[in-house]
């Protein structure tokens, strides 16, 4: 097996044997639950352009990645936060995303959801509810005419505008009114935005809670599910066994997802989660042993796993899709380690070293020789090995 030098906090370096990766069992049509990767999207470095303001984006390898995920049998969440939306991935660019993955998600039967939002809003101080509503609908309807399902994003233009708990159930009835089939609804914790503290009119998030809750009770039909994103395995359970019976909770905690999924006696949550994009062979071979009720080999794939992800989401979180594009990197999905805004120095050297090893352990590198030559490649242009 391959050994990489990789860093240590004290500065010096250390020696590190990566592992092979487990054999694993794939079988989607046992899955018993509905299980969404969100996708990052793979930037192309060879555009002539601003890289901390345009968004050039291999569209080639960004499709692709989508269609390894469909074949692992997971759905894609597409044009979420975990692709940059808002983050270097504006709505022009986002809108010829969504088009090209419905097209690709049509030729193989793959399951796909995407992000519909207010983000081509410009910021302003006399910003106003019905404009907000006027910008959902635009996005609604973009996503409808190319065929797709509707993730209703968290708005920060509905964040910034809106007077208190009132003015979001108007908002959300609003749209929930208008769309053609149900749709998941995604509550985004400040911790991944800061720009959505106090998101359903509070900061206070058992009130939040009552208010979201409250919308989905009187828009239940237009609902297929929620994501909420909070890190809060208590939060979320809480308000799992609160839905309304046909909507679904789709858990987008990266820290305690193996518990969630699993569930209890009272119900269980689906996923949409970022880290599935990093860990998709794993996720899906996790989700067919549950399918098929074999809890022990669920954990033993699962729990690795969870220290993995929550150093990749650890604070400032909003920066973890730096740990996902560099996976995606070693694993070969991508040719470069590049991201839309210079986004790939959001991390430092020593997170990314941390991050090896625990993929490492983890299961999570692919193919051990082809990740130890591109992790020397990114660590002595830092000055490591070189």
């Amino acid at each position: 097996m391959p050994v990489l030098v990789l860093p240590k906090s004290d500065k010096k370096l250390e020696t590190l044997e990566l592992s092979a990766p487990p054999d694993l069992n794939i079988e989607p049509a046992a899955f018993s639950r509905t299980i969404y990767a969100a996708a990052h999207v793979v930037a192309d470095p060879l555009k002539d352009n601003d890289p901390w303001i345009d968004a050039s984006i291999d569209w080639d390898q960004t499709i692709a990645f989508r269609k390894y995920l469909w074949e692992k049998g997971l759905g894609v969440a597409e044009a979420m936060d975990t692709a940059q939306r808002g983050m270097g991935l504006d709505w022009d660019t986002s809108r010829e995303l969504i088009r090209l993955s419905l097209d690709a998600a049509k030729g193989c039967n793959g399951l796909i959801a995407c992000g519909a939002g207010t983000d081509h809003l410009s910021p302003k101080p006399d910003l106003t509810v019905n404009e907000v509503i006027q910008a959902y609908e635009e996005q609604c309807e973009t996503v409808e005419r190319f065929g797709g399902r509707i993730i209703l994003m968290a708005s920060r233009a509905l964040t910034a505008c809106a007077r208190g708990s009132e003015d979001f159930s108007a908002v959300y009835t609003k749209i929930l009114n208008q769309v053609s089939e149900p749709v998941i609804i995604h509550w985004l914790g400040d911790m991944f935005d800061p720009k959505l503290k106090g998101y359903w009119g509070s900061a206070d998030i058992d009130q939040a809670t009552e208010t979201c809750l409250s919308i989905l009770n009187a828009n239940s039909t237009k609902i297929d599910g929620i994501k909420i994103s909070l890190l809060s395995k208590e939060k979320e359970i809480l308000m799992r066994r609160r839905l309304p019976e046909k909507i679904k909770m789709y858990t987008g905690d990266d820290f305690n997802y193996p518990e969630l999924i699993l569930g209890d006696k009272e119900g269980h949550s689906h996923a949409l989660l970022g880290i599935f994009d990093a860990i998709a062979g794993l996720a899906a071979a996790a989700a067919t042993a549950l399918g098929k009720e074999d809890k022990q080999t669920y954990n033993d794939l699962l729990d690795p796993t969870v220290p993995l992800s929550r150093h990749i989401f650890k604070a400032p979180t909003r920066f973890y899709k730096t740990g996902v594009v560099f996976l995606a990197y070693l694993n070969g999905f991508q040719e470069n380690f590049t991201m839309l805004g210079g986004q790939e120095s959001t991390r430092s050297t020593l997170h990314l070293a941390d991050l090896i090893r625990l993929a490492n352990s983890a299961g999570a590198l692919l193919d051990p020789d082809l990740a130890a030559s591109r992790a020397k490649t990114v660590f002595a242009s830092r000055g490591i090995g070189s």
